[in-house]
């Protein structure tokens, strides 16, 4: 799977909610000063520096060159590393693991949480939130009836993201050895910014490949397309609102030599 290259300007001016929304994770991982802290996807590095401000010793990943050179810039005296979440390479080290609006992006999602049980210490927790199950929904079946009108069959490949089930989710954590302490799928519709351009502007951000289906001399009529199929669902008071649904979990890696 290649990795999109982000336009981490773009992300930061126009997309702050992916962070500013994440207060009550922040509340639910609780970090404590002197704990160990690995953010995983932890983009331009905002909730990193917001974690690292409680006092933890907190480093940042991300699989994006792209982010983490803006992490870098804006917070130089924080520890970001570019890397792949489906391949973690620390055993016992962090007392949590956190993650926010990430995990939906990546396929795969048993590796990532296989190498996230082996980082964490005995006792370590696991707190996450991205999208699940019904996340964007009425904007995925605005782009698919926008394709049909431009006779484009769509493909499984054409939706680059897992939007899995509390129960789903739940058993590849308990099949890796984390108990799930917390879990809850609710909805958290979010208004864009920049009024008429917003919906434009949030598919350049997170659904470019959808435009790419289609030659780049039609992409703005292709663009005015899915703009008239989302508007009567998505679209209200003069502004664009995106139907995000998250699922946010708390799992805990068991003491040693606890049952199970």
């Amino acid at each position: 799977m290649t990795s999109p290259a982000w336009d981490a300007k773009l992300y930061d001016e126009k997309h702050a909610f992916v962070w500013q929304r994440a207060k009550g994770l922040l509340e639910l991982l609780a970090p404590k000063p002197g704990e160990r802290i690995l953010d995983l996807g932890c983009g331009t590095g905002h909730l990193t520096a917001e974690i690292a401000s409680r006092g933890a010793d907190v480093s940042g990943i991300d699989r994006s060159p792209e982010m983490i050179a803006a992490a870098k810039k804006q917070y130089p005296h924080l520890k970001f590393e570019v890397a792949d979440a489906r391949e973690l390479a620390f055993g016992r080290q962090f007392d949590a693991v956190f993650s926010n609006a990430a995990l939906h992006w990546i396929l795969e999602p048993a590796r990532v949480i296989r190498g996230a049980a082996r980082a964490l210490k005995p006792n370590g927790r696991f707190v996450a939130e991205f999208g699940g199950k019904g996340n964007i929904r009425r904007l995925i079946e605005s782009v698919t009836r926008a394709w049909k009108a431009f006779d484009i069959e769509s493909r499984p490949e054409d939706y680059p993201w897992y939007y899995p089930s509390v129960s789903e989710y739940s058993a590849i954590l308990e099949e890796h050895g984390l108990e799930v302490r917390e879990v809850m799928l609710f909805d958290r519709p979010i208004r864009l910014e920049d009024g008429e351009k917003g919906l434009e502007i949030w598919m350049r951000m997170f659904w470019n490949n959808a435009l790419n289906r289609v030659p780049p001399e039609r992409q703005e009529e292709f663009l005015r397309e899915i703009e008239r199929q989302a508007r009567k669902d998505l679209y209200n008071n003069g502004m664009w609102e995106i139907d995000y649904r998250r699922l946010r979990i708390l799992a805990r890696k068991p003491q040693a030599g606890s049952p199970g």
